[in-house]
């Protein structure tokens, strides 16, 4: 674990402040746990998706019922001079029943895949919300790194003014030439030109950040002056990918889609086999004219579809889900090997910006502020060149900035690859 370092000063945000006067006030700091709370709670891309899956678990019910019955009512061979219905015997009142029963099987596979839509909608939602907390770890570690950038040049900008008033000095006793102010005040003046270049960068992932709490783009955000980084034990990659192929929900996705189109290929291989059809009906007749009693009807009705089109209909239906099929076979493996690249990429950049920290850390920074202390003194009564001052200092402070690069870096490597493990953490 890692705290900021002691002499890190807190960035100047007046011109910050001055370009977003007018943006809404944040409560306090944000921090990177209240950030994904505030995301994973509400972000509305998030919710879309799972009001999408719950949407989907409600279908394989659907799919797996009997079609509704009919219900109907007729008049059955009523006379047209008069319309009476006692005058022929063969006039009637029916109401009839009949219900359509699926060749066995076909509910079943209809209703598995369902579920498996089901299943990989679910999964889906699991996946974007992976997504939606490393894109909050990656802005918030992205912000994080500008506010410590911005706060090195503030101190650089402190230490540059202060070496030219040196220069200045000398240059007045007659013991520099005037060069070397005029180099000096340059340096000043590119230093706040990438300042106000990193605010516009800031301003732009500020943006993004808010966009993914939900919350007006011109948000003003302000983040803890302190962190604490982790540094986790890892697993060889073979062993990482074996837990990103067990656990990663765009995996499992991809599987039950890969199951829903078998569920649907045997479904239309089914489609060759006829329907059936049961009716039932009962049909009242009134008594003659003469009062002669008439007994009612009975009937049943039994109906099948008959293929007769399955050179055009299911047999290219067939084909259609088995190149369905083979589809969600190749999204699969073509996402396997894109998780597989997450890992190793994710993986790689972690360890580099470890070892990188930890050569900033031990001994490019140490080394190069013993040089410009030495340099510094060995100047001021005028020993070496003002660049050569001038060339150490710039040194520590690009040291000092790339320090913060790797840092956070790591940082964002971990959420990289926690997503790529399917985890939202490691």
């Amino acid at each position: 674990m890692f705290s900021l370092h002691p002499s890190y000063r807190r960035p100047d945000f007046a011109v910050l402040l001055t370009v977003c006067l007018t943006a809404p006030a944040q409560a306090g700091p944000l921090s990177l746990e209240q950030a994904l709370n505030q995301a994973l709670a509400g972000n509305p891309g998030l919710a879309e998706i799972k009001a999408r899956a719950d949407a989907l678990a409600s279908v394989p019910p659907q799919a797996g019922s009997l079609p509704d019955p009919f219900l109907s009512f007729g008049a059955l061979n009523v006379p047209t001079n008069d319309f009476s219905l006692n005058q022929d015997q063969m006039t009637m009142m029916e109401v009839a029943v009949s219900q359509q029963l699926p060749f066995p099987g076909k509910l079943g596979l209809a209703e598995r895949a369902a579920q498996q839509e089901a299943i990989g909608a679910a999964k889906d939602a699991d996946e974007a919300r992976l997504r939606l907390a490393r894109d909050i770890r990656l802005s918030w570690w992205a912000l994080f790194y500008y506010d410590r950038t911005l706060g090195i040049l503030a101190e650089s900008r402190d230490w540059m003014a202060k070496l030219a008033d040196i220069a200045d000095q000398r240059y007045r006793l007659g013991q520099a030439e005037q060069s070397d102010s005029l180099l000096a005040r340059l340096e000043l003046t590119k230093l706040r030109d990438k300042t106000l270049e990193l605010i516009n960068m800031r301003h732009g992932e500020a943006a993004r950040l808010n966009v993914l709490l939900d919350r007006s783009s011109d948000s003003t955000l302000e983040l803890p002056s302190e962190a604490a980084f982790s540094f986790p034990e890892l697993s060889a990659e073979p062993a990482l990918l074996d837990q990103a192929q067990a656990q990663r929900p765009l995996l499992a996705q991809k599987q039950a889609a890969i199951e829903a189109a078998q569920n649907r290929l045997d479904l239309a291989k089914k489609e060759y086999l006829p329907d059936l059809n049961l009716g039932f009906g009962y049909a009242f007749r009134q008594n003659a004219p003469n009062g002669e009693f008439r007994s009612d009807f009975a009937n049943f009705r039994l109906s099948i579809n008959l293929p007769l089109y399955a050179a055009t209909k299911q047999s290219k239906q067939v084909d259609q889900r088995q190149s369905e099929l083979m589809r969600e076979r190749y999204a699969l493996h073509d996402a396997e090997r894109s998780v597989q690249a997450d890992v190793t990429t994710a993986l790689a950049a972690y360890h580099h910006a470890h070892e990188r920290l930890s050569l900033f850390e031990k001994e490019l920074l140490p080394q190069a502020r013993g040089t410009l202390d030495s340099l510094t003194a060995s100047y001021r009564v005028g020993k070496i060149a003002f660049a050569d001052v001038l060339r150490a200092q710039l040194s520590v402070f690009d040291y000092q900035v790339q320090y913060w690069n790797a840092l956070t870096t790591s940082q964002q490597a971990l959420a990289r690859l926690a997503a790529a493990l399917g985890k939202e953490t490691l």
